[in-house]
């Protein structure tokens, strides 16, 4: 009796937690739910998974480019720990910065009133209007902007 009332307990915790997973729908619904903006992950997100501790994998068809005010280079798997409002130990994106390629760490959204999403790249934080991250970019393989590069004067040139 006692053996069936805890495999009962533990079905109905993992039907609520994955119920709680399928009923987010897509990872912009998920993150839009968890008070961040859409956007902040491109549009050509093949698959996701959510632990119950919060720990996010996203999965993406390859590595790609986009731009939101700098250019954002994404891995084709994207992990962070999610909690309200932010995503937490990122690890599969960089960011542009001066020539350089740094790490995201964290991104933050700490009052949405107040219009700012915060990026923690390691050396600085910034400050990104979150109209930047309303709908999902479209993102580049790596490949095709490599293509369209040019050398100028010595330097590889992307356009």
């Amino acid at each position: 009796m006692k053996t069936s009332f805890m495999a009962f307990s533990l079905l109905g915790f993992f039907s609520l937690f994955f119920f709680s997973l399928s009923s987010a729908g897509t990872i912009h619904d998920l993150l839009r739910s968890r008070g961040l903006p859409a956007g902040l992950l491109p549009k050509d997100v093949r698959s996701y998974t959510l632990d119950a501790d919060g720990r996010l994998q996203v999965f993406l068809d390859g590595p790609c480019l986009t731009k939101y005010e700098n250019r954002v280079f994404f891995d084709s798997v994207v992990t962070a720990n999610l909690s309200y409002g932010g995503l937490i130990g990122v690890v599969g994106l960089t960011q542009e910065e001066l020539f350089l390629w740094l790490p995201v760490k964290d991104i933050i959204v700490d009052d949405p009133n107040s219009g700012l999403i915060l990026f923690d790249i390691g050396l600085a934080h910034k400050q990104l209007s979150l109209s930047l991250f309303e709908d999902p970019p479209d993102c580049k393989p790596q490949g095709v902007l490599q293509k369209n590069a040019r050398k100028e004067k010595g330097f590889e040139f992307v356009r």
